[in-house]
């Protein structure tokens, strides 16, 4: 699976592409006051795929599971200092609406956890290459 992102930014003006191997999908990502650049910073988009990650994935190990389940909730935090710091002190919270007992509910976030491909990349840590 091959994936990418792309921005095209001007004054007031901002196109937001996701892709999926052939299927790309148009983001709508809110311009700044000044008109210049994203509305929406970098690491909330960063937390924002931790979150989403970690919901898809729920869907996807209680489908495995034959888990129903009606609802997810999924908050990610975490701090970034000054201009070029990384990240730090990442954490979040999950929870899952469902009929299946707690015990079973708390063995699939433990398990999807494990298996979350966003969460396991950054634990992981990555090559970011500029290619110019």
């Amino acid at each position: 699976m091959r994936l990418s992102a792309s921005i095209k930014s001007a004054f007031n003006q901002q196109k937001t592409v996701v892709q999926t191997n052939d299927s790309a999908k148009e983001m709508q990502i809110s311009v700044k006051a000044s008109g210049f650049g994203s509305a929406i910073n970098g690491g909330e988009l960063l937390l924002l795929s931790l979150a989403t990650c970690f919901c898809n994935d729920i869907y996807r190990e209680a489908g495995k599971r034959n888990i129903a389940i009606t609802g997810v909730d999924v908050v990610c935090s975490g701090e970034f200092g000054s201009d070029g710091e990384p990240g730090s002190n990442f954490t979040y919270t999950a929870q899952v609406t469902s009929d299946a007992s707690p015990e079973e509910i708390d063995a699939l976030i433990r398990h999807t956890d494990q298996v979350a491909e966003v969460h396991n990349t950054l634990r992981k840590g990555l090559s970011i290459t500029l290619m110019t």
